[in-house]
């Protein structure tokens, strides 16, 4: 019989600089999580889940800014696919975000928020953070490590980099290096902020004045890539919004433009800015191979982890040839993998929405 969710917040000071593949190091970095469900006695039952671009640690929590449902909440929870009745759930707050982790809009040593002077950082680095506060909870070796799209690049350079830290990993929707047309994507993003007169070289924390134009830009840009084209056929088509005709000027006549108009618009009320730099060009720089000596496979050569890959056919932001490409890497070093495509009308965001294909197949793969 399941039980009521029960959950922690708390915030971490990691005791050491943690080290950043750039080069430098940061100190005093602030790791902001939430944990779902008891921690058995061996500390054998953990489960971290790494959240995408745009998400936190509120996996199954009410968000604080927006009060709507954790972002993964239909999938964590007691009795639910990842069941917090019998795992202990982690979900961590990437270093460079906006939730409560270091990040731009974080104090710098002067007293002054970062803004661009933050270092650039990487996929690895926010494992890096991500490993520290598994270390300071005691937790030596995870269940599992968890993760869709961002989420998923983080699971595999978690496997990659602390293989023997995890005894499974699961990565949904995701890839193992950011092609052209990913980088482009963002791109845009990045140049609509920027361009943003309110942007302030990043300066902006302080003046009352934030480039949210620019980053409902970027937001509406990308969410364009998390949707399928049937998706939005089906959702939308050409269907006029609140009107009978077209205003033969540039309001929103149609459905989608509003739609994308409103996605936009709130997404300023919870992120920052310069967060969503950053955390793009972590992606962008994300290239298992290249950190590995140019062969994928290498990445995994030292884990014993089982692996399961999970894509969908209508993603077209990571398709299914990419999950392809890491289970092939996987079988060229013996890694036990398991590897589905599901169909699911929702393209890359179907791993947020109501698929119960995916929920049999986390569940089974976490027991």
């Amino acid at each position: 019989m399941a039980t009521i969710l029960t959950y922690t917040s708390a915030t971490l000071t990691l005791p050491d600089a943690l080290p950043l593949d750039s080069g430098l190091a940061l100190d005093g970095v602030e790791v902001a999580y939430e944990t779902y469900g008891e921690l058995a006695a061996d500390k054998g039952n953990a489960i971290l889940i790494c959240h995408a671009l745009t998400g936190d640690q509120y996996v199954a929590n009410p968000h604080p800014i927006t009060g709507k449902p954790g972002w993964w909440s239909r999938t964590v929870g007691p009795g639910k696919p990842i069941d917090t009745d019998r795992f202990h759930v982690i979900c961590a707050n990437v270093i460079g975000s906006c939730m409560g982790s270091t990040g731009p809009a974080s104090l710098a040593p002067d007293g002054q928020p970062f803004g661009m002077r933050f270092p650039v950082i990487t996929i690895r680095d926010m494992v890096r953070a991500q490993v520290a506060l598994l270390d300071a909870l005691g937790i030596e070796c995870l269940h599992a490590v968890v993760g869709g799209s961002m989420g998923g690049m983080q699971a595999l350079s978690f496997a990659a980099n602390f293989g023997e830290r995890t005894q499974r990993v699961l990565a949904i929707a995701t890839t193992a290096r950011h092609s052209a047309q990913n980088i482009a994507f963002h791109e845009v993003g990045r140049q609509a902020i920027m361009a943003d007169p309110n942007w302030q070289g990043g300066a902006y924390y302080a003046t009352g004045r934030a480039p949210d134009a620019g980053l409902a830009v970027a937001r509406m840009a990308a969410h364009i890539t998390y949707l399928s084209e049937a998706g939005l056929t089906d959702k939308f088509g050409r269907r006029l919004q609140d009107r009978d005709s077209k205003s033969f000027g540039f309001d929103a006549d149609f459905q989608v433009e509003s739609y994308l108009r409103y996605q936009g618009i709130s997404f300023t009320n919870r992120f920052d800015a310069n967060s969503y730099l950053y955390i793009t060009r972590a992606m962008d720089y994300f290239d298992l191979a290249e950190e590995h000596g140019g062969r994928l496979a290498d990445a995994f050569a030292r884990t014993s982890a089982r692996f399961c890959l999970i894509s969908f056919d209508t993603d077209w932001l990571y398709p299914t040839a990419e999950s392809r490409n890491i289970v092939h890497a996987l079988n060229a070093v013996a890694a036990p993998v398991s590897f589905v495509e599901l169909s699911a009308p929702y393209g890359h965001d179907s791993f947020l929405l109501d698929v119960p294909a995916q929920d049999r197949v986390i569940k089974g793969f976490l027991e």
